[in-house]
């Protein structure tokens, strides 16, 4: 016999089910306890990792304010979870050492030979259901990077990252901090779509990431943005929850780490946009910036 939930009982459950996919989770889904249970809820709404995708689910916005506008208030509800005592269940490989700096005229050529360098990548399993390689986009000599989890459908169509509703919401993240997308700097820690925009495989983030840190060697941005628990995971080199690495600055490779929400996981939950204007604004003070003035 089926279980059912009232909707009080079933919003606490996904609102779980949503925090630990947050934290990088993945095993959590991946292991059923209950295969009826996890089957009613699969046909009710599915979760998947941090990538965005055409089919991703957006819940309906629960009375916050979308990003587009230049108010980031969120409206305050009860938190419907605690936070777990998370230990780290696989390795990850530590970041490598700094390269030497690249002179900023030479930047973008140095980037050009980063991609010539993957080249037409079959490193790991990932190549095999990719369309275009994610390589990065944006200023060669931004002050500002962000990077998220792997690409989606539609970066994976385009061969651009953040293209989709997470990018749609990235470009206005990006605005409310007073810039334009052309001035910051993107990349992903995987830079193929994992099948189903499933979370990353270490062996693919450890595969991978060496290139990102490149990027970051080259470009050497004052500031770093990591969407979402993968992107941290990979750029600390350590698994820890993701409510244990915001609302701080992190020194990272001669840049300043601020940990904040994947845009994908802010769609779902609308709630927590106060959360990622605030971790947005501790970024904003180390570059100086000041949001723009409301018209």
């Amino acid at each position: 016999m089926a279980r059912t939930f009232d909707p009080a009982t079933r919003e606490a459950l996904l609102a779980r089910v949503r925090f630990y996919r947050d934290l990088g989770l993945t095993e959590f889904y991946r292991r059923p306890v209950d295969p009826a249970l996890l089957a009613q809820f699969a046909s009710q709404e599915s979760i998947p990792g941090d990538q965005e995708s055409e089919s991703s689910p957006i819940r309906p916005n629960l009375g916050a304010p979308g990003f587009a506008s230049e108010t980031w208030d969120a409206v305050s509800e009860p938190i419907l979870y605690e936070e777990p005592t998370i230990s780290p269940r696989k390795a990850f490989n530590a970041p490598p050492e700094v390269t030497a700096a690249v002179p900023a005229a030479d930047r973008a050529s140095a980037l050009l030979l980063i991609r010539e360098d993957i080249g037409d990548c079959t490193r790991c399993a990932l190549h095999k259901g990719r369309n275009k390689i994610v390589f990065g986009d944006g200023s060669p000599t931004a002050r500002l990077m962000f990077v998220g989890e792997g690409p989606g459908a539609d970066e994976d169509a385009q061969g651009i990252p953040f293209v989709g509703k997470a990018g749609q919401l990235l470009n206005n993240m990006i605005a409310a901090m007073g810039l334009k997308r052309e001035e910051v700097y993107i990349a992903n820690v995987v830079k193929c779509r994992p099948p189903g925009n499933r979370t990353p495989e270490p062996d693919e983030g450890n595969t991978c990431s060496p290139f990102l840190f490149r990027q970051i060697d080259v470009i050497r941005p004052q500031v770093i943005v990591a969407l979402g628990a993968t992107a941290a995971t990979y750029l600390l080199g350590q698994r820890q929850p993701l409510a244990g690495l915001r609302g701080r600055v992190h020194a990272f490779r001669g840049s300043q780490l601020i940990i904040t929400y994947h845009p994908a996981y802010l769609l779902r939950d609308p709630r927590q946009k106060k959360e990622a204007w605030a971790d947005l604004q501790l970024a904003m003070r180390e570059l100086g910036l000041k949001p723009p003035a409301k018209g």
